[in-house]
């Protein structure tokens, strides 16, 4: 499969398949999942962090057992939107992943997803340190996909043949 920009892996999207949204951090990768109408995206599981080669059996189970006809990677872009190493190593897993589990990926500016999840954790939960580190992950990945479903999704059968 191939690596996508977001309007294309919309495009290509069949009706009802939902996406998977997935945030590579260093020790933990985070996923979430939209629902079918890929108007919602809700926290999923958190991964430890592995080789892909051990990773991508389990996502691509995780991709098989909800019908997920492609996955959404954050790009860990710069605070000034640079295309750093950092970004440049997602792309490479992103484009891995696919390549091994067969469903086209995109990648998604994921700046500050995990400060805004924390704080509202902090804020709007009063969630201690321990909780929010069990947490922050999946949503993360969920606060990362629900931006791309905001700005391309919602329209779930508008592709359909």
């Amino acid at each position: 499969m191939a690596l996508f920009n977001m309007d294309r892996l919309f495009a290509d999207l069949s009706p009802g398949k939902r996406l998977l949204g997935i945030d590579p951090g260093a020790r933990l990768v985070g996923l979430a999942l939209s629902d079918v109408m890929r108007m919602v995206a809700s926290p999923y599981s958190v991964l430890k962090r592995d080789k892909l080669g051990a990773m991508a059996p389990r996502i691509d189970a995780i991709v098989r057992e909800h019908d997920v006809g492609g996955i959404v990677v954050g790009l860990p872009l710069s605070l000034d939107g640079d295309f750093g190493p950092a970004a440049q190593a997602a792309r490479d897993w992103a484009q891995d992943l696919s390549q091994r589990i067969g469903v086209a990926a995109a990648l998604w500016d994921e700046r500050l997803s995990s400060s805004a999840v924390n704080r509202l954790l902090i804020q709007e939960a009063d969630m201690s340190r321990k909780r929010r580190q069990e947490t922050v992950d999946k949503m993360a990945a969920a606060y990362m996909l629900q931006g791309a479903l905001d700005r391309y999704g919602g329209d779930a059968f508008s592709h359909a043949p």
